[in-house]
Formats: C-alpha cells, sequence, structure tokens
C-alpha cells in the first residue's frame, strides 16, 4: 500500500497541548460573562432593580421619620418639664421661699465675704460646673468642689462664711451625704434637687436648716424614654441655676450686660459685646435735623456766615446742600470778603450738594470708616480725586439709605479711633 507501513508512526504537527495523565472529558466552551442587572434587553431583571430601590427607600424614609420622631419627644418632653417647673415657681410658696433665700444668700458676698461653692456628682457634677462658669462670668465668685476630693482635703477651700449648693437629683447621692458632718455650721446650705418638699428628702432631714431649691421634673425619665439617664432632671436643674444666675447678678449690678462684657473679652461673644460697643458714625455725626436749615438760593455768603456763627452745630443747611465749619470759615480768610456779598451759588465750594458727598452706613464703626477714606485716598489716581477725600470733604452718614448726619472727613481722621 505504497509507502506506509503497518506499525509505523510518524510524529503529527500540531499546536494543541496534551496534559498526560488527564482523564478524557468533553471539551466545553467557557460560560458567557454575566449580563448585568437592568439590562435594557432584561425587563424582569428592570423591574426587580425597581422594586428593590424603592424597598430601600421605604426603609430609609422609615428609619429617618423615627429618628425625627425620637428627637421631637424628647424636646417636647424636656420642654414640658421646663414649663411644669415654671408653673412651680410661679405659684408654690416653698419654691418662691426657697429661690428668694438662694439669692439672699449668695448676695451677700458681694462685699468679698464668703463665696459660693457648687458641688454635684456625675451628671449633677457637670452642670454644678457649668454654673460655677456662668456665676463667674457674672463677676458672683463661684468654685466647683469634687465631693470626693473634698474628702482628701478640698474641703479646706470651704469658708465659714460661704454658700454651699448641692445639685442632686435624688436627694440621696453617698458621696454628697458623707460631706455633711465634716462643714462648718455656720455655712449656708442650698439643696438644688428633685425633691419639692423637705420632708421627702433625706439630705434636707439630715441638715434641716438647708434651703430647699426645688428642680422636679413632672414625670419619671424611665417613664419618659424608658431609660434612667439623666435627661430631663439635668435640663431642669441647669434651668433653674441660669434662673438664679440671671436673678442675683440683676441685683447686685446695675449693668449685667457690661459687668458680663468685661470678664469676657475673647471669642465671638467678646468680639460681638466689642463691636457693639465700639463708637460709629451714627455717634460722633452732626445731626441732619440739628442743622438749621435757613438758607435759600437768594442767600448771601454773609448770611452763611452770619448764621454759621450763630449756629449750635456750626453748621448750615439749605435743603439738600450743606456749608460745614471749615467751608464757612474761608469766608474769614484775607481776600475773601469779595465773596460776601456774592449769592451761595457763586461762591465756588462754598455749599456741598448732597450728590458730592460721600455716604457711609451710620452703624459704620469709627475705625473701619477710617480705613473707608484712606482706602478711597489710596486708590485715587491724581491729587485732585485725592481731595474728594480731602479734609474738608463731607461724610453723608446713612440709615436705611436716608441722611441722618454728616461729618467732616478732617474731623473723623483726627479721632482718637483713627490714629
Amino acid at each position: 500500500m505504497g509507502d506506509h507501513r503497518c506499525g509505523e508512526h510518524r510524529p503529527v504537527q500540531t499546536s494543541a497541548v496534551v496534559v498526560l495523565g488527564a482523564s478524557r472529558k468533553n471539551t466545553a466552551p467557557p460560560p458567557s460573562p454575566p449580563s448585568p442587572p437592568g439590562d435594557i434587553g432584561d425587563p424582569v431583571a428592570s423591574l426587580c432593580l425597581d422594586a428593590l430601590d424603592n424597598d430601600l427607600a421605604k426603609e430609609e424614609a422609615l428609619k429617618t421619620a423615627s429618628r425625627l420622631r425620637m428627637a421631637v419627644h424628647v424636646l417636647d418632653t424636656e420642654a414640658a418639664a421646663l414649663r411644669s417647673v415654671t408653673r412651680l415657681y410661679e405659684t408654690d410658696p416653698i419654691a418662691r421661699d426657697g429661690f428668694h433665700r438662694t439669692v439672699e444668700s449668695i448676695a451677700r458676698h458681694k462685699d468679698g465675704r464668703g463665696k459660693l461653692v457648687m458641688t454635684g456628682v456625675g451628671k449633677s457634677g457637670h452642670i454644678a460646673k457649668k454654673l460655677a462658669a456662668t456665676f463667674n462670668s457674672l463677676s458672683l465668685p463661684t468654685v466647683f468642689l469634687n465631693p470626693t476630693d473634698a474628702l482628701h482635703g478640698d474641703i479646706g477651700m470651704v469658708g465659714p462664711d460661704d454658700t454651699l449648693l448641692f445639685i442632686t437629683f435624688s436627694g440621696k447621692t453617698p458621696e454628697l451625704l458623707g460631706l455633711l458632718p465634716h462643714l462648718n455650721r455656720s455655712s449656708t446650705l442650698v439643696l438644688l434637687t428633685g425633691h419639692s418638699r423637705p420632708r421627702t428628702c433625706d439630705f434636707v432631714k439630715l441638715r434641716p436648716d438647708t434651703i430647699l431649691l426645688p428642680a422636679p421634673v413632672h414625670e419619671k425619665e424611665t417613664t419618659s424614654f424608658g431609660v434612667a439617664a439623666p435627661t430631663t432632671s439635668t435640663t431642669v436643674a441647669l434651668a433653674v441655676g441660669d434662673a438664679l444666675a440671671i436673678a442675683t447678678a440683676q441685683e447686685l449690678h446695675s449693668s449685667v450686660a457690661s459687668v458680663f462684657t468685661q470678664n469676657h473679652p475673647g471669642g465671638a461673644i467678646g468680639a460681638a459685646f466689642r463691636q457693639d460697643l465700639e463708637e460709629t458714625l451714627r455717634d460722633v455725626a452732626i445731626q441732619w435735623e440739628e442743622i438749621p436749615d435757613v438758607l435759600g438760593p437768594e442767600s448771601l455768603a454773609a448770611d452763611v456766615l452770619r448764621e454759621g456763627f450763630d449756629s449750635a452745630t456750626k453748621w448750615v443747611r439749605a435743603g439738600n446742600e450743606v456749608a460745614s465749619p471749615s467751608r464757612i470759615r474761608r469766608l474769614c480768610r484775607a481776600g475773601a470778603g469779595e465773596n460776601l456779598q456774592k449769592r451761595i451759588g457763586d461762591v465756588e465750594g462754598l455749599m456741598v450738594p448732597r450728590h458730592e458727598m460721600l455716604s457711609i452706613c451710620a452703624g459704620t464703626s469709627i475705625r473701619r470708616a477710617v480705613e473707608f477714606v484712606r482706602n478711597a485716598r489710596g486708590a485715587a489716581a491724581d491729587e485732585e480725586e485725592r481731595m474728594i477725600c480731602g479734609p474738608e470733604s463731607i461724610l453723608a452718614v446713612l440709615d436705611r439709605g436716608t441722611i441722618v448726619g454728616v461729618l467732616e472727613v478732617g474731623d473723623l481722621l483726627d479721632r482718637p479711633e483713627g490714629l
């Protein structure tokens, strides 16, 4: 059969790879990659995805609603607690007497005889620290006493003339009760507590001379929120303490705001008070209505001179035009006599119309007004433009677009705030 020999094998040219020892299996093509969900060509997958999105949106909406519902519940509950304690101090004789006697006790420290000492444990301790800071900012000398440290030496800060304010909602905090035997009998004790009657409070039973300052809540925190975490109780205690601070400060200081300003020079509060107290253009400007409006178109420069010297403000007005003191004084200079018989409109630079004045807000501080004038002069291209902000230039001081006063630039720059 030609060259073909039986039993003879020739190598076969091929690119296949043979794995020795591998079992023979039917070959199959690799699987195709999965189609992405929501494929346009797969309407069933698209509907499933929409349903999934709707479920997620509903779940998120329910979660948001639950959170906000709880927030509103907490806020409403604490507001109700404050309304309840407000009514207590409006009507209850014991609460009203306790508040009066506490203010009286703290107020007697104004001559330097004694101080206020606040103490509390846990959350009540934090409230005590905050109140101590508030009292000090109102110049009511106050210190915080850690009750544990007090039993290890710090009780030495308590003087015989001091007032001690204990904060404990239960009225039986062990750390506070443990202090009582070691306190001077001459010290005044005040108890800020959830009890509204002395007979229910263990603390008062041990020291019957204690002044009761009630801070009860309208319902237990476990009833309101299912947990005894201090919430409404600390809110009410803080509010009663704040009321005590403001009432005492009002009694001791003629201006509580000025005292607070002096004691709080830093931060945003200090900056706001400094801005409020800073002198403004309204404070120093010549009031527009106080300038006599006695001139008319036929008035002579001599009339301006006479009215200027008679005017308390030294300014004279003709409708919306004014003559400032420096411009009036020009009429007295040598060689200016010839102008006296001229009509005011014919004397150059004597009367300044409203549209030639520099407009500036009445609430602008002196410092900022000076910066405005100097910046305007610095931006001027030539001497003529710089003279627009010259010493005799006039500032129109405006309030809501209406002119309420005027001021010469020279007078502004000569003020101490402008140096």
